[in-house]
């Protein structure tokens, strides 16, 4: 037991050297500042996910509605995982790929921001999501685990952890999400 803790410490924090030798701290920093810039405007961010990266979705959008760390004004944000009415109803009528993309369709604005988590990059629920709000003039920003996938083509920023395992990915996009959430709130 005491090897498979120590084994996973160890790959979590070679996934961190890894990202600190990337480009995604400047890609963390350019995702925050036009985060601020959407909520300055008067716009809202949303997001969407799947299993795991839907509970990162409600815990980001949390954050930002909530508090992250000082007392604040709420942020709008709004996690498109949660309404199960939507999700039933479009899932049913339209198809499981659709439910995202359904609620940007009727939610997203031009300049809000649609955060779409993927650790493969190509769930198709997320990727239409994302094709839908290119079209509407959002910013898009894809996380995912190592190559992107899709959604590396398709998003303005798409942070691609350099981790094989969809674990050690998920980490790092909480990690990455608390960070924004900070930089959003003002250092």
């Amino acid at each position: 037991m005491d090897k498979v803790i120590r084994q996973r410490f160890a790959e979590h924090m070679e996934v961190v050297a890894a990202v600190m030798q990337s480009d995604i701290l400047q890609q963390i920093e350019r995702i925050a500042a036009a985060i601020k810039q959407a909520l300055a405007n008067g716009h809202k961010v949303l997001f969407c996910g799947n299993g795991g990266s839907a509970a990162d979705s409600q815990h980001l959008a949390a954050e930002f509605v909530g508090r992250f760390q000082k007392e604040r004004q709420g942020l709008p944000a709004i996690a498109l995982t949660v309404d199960t009415s939507i999700l039933t109803a479009v899932g049913n009528d339209y198809g499981f790929d659709r439910v995202f993309a359904r609620q940007v369709e009727a939610l997203g604005q031009a300049g809000d921001v649609l955060v779409g988590i993927s650790t493969s990059g190509n769930s198709p629920n997320v990727v239409q999501a994302v094709e839908l709000a290119k079209t509407k003039g959002m910013y898009c920003v894809g996380m995912t685990a190592a190559g992107g996938g899709k959604l590396a083509e398709l998003c303005d920023e798409c942070i691609a952890v350099p981790a094989q395992v969809t674990a050690r990915a998920q980490e790092m996009h909480i990690l990455i999400g608390h960070i924004l959430c900070e930089l959003v709130d003002g250092e």
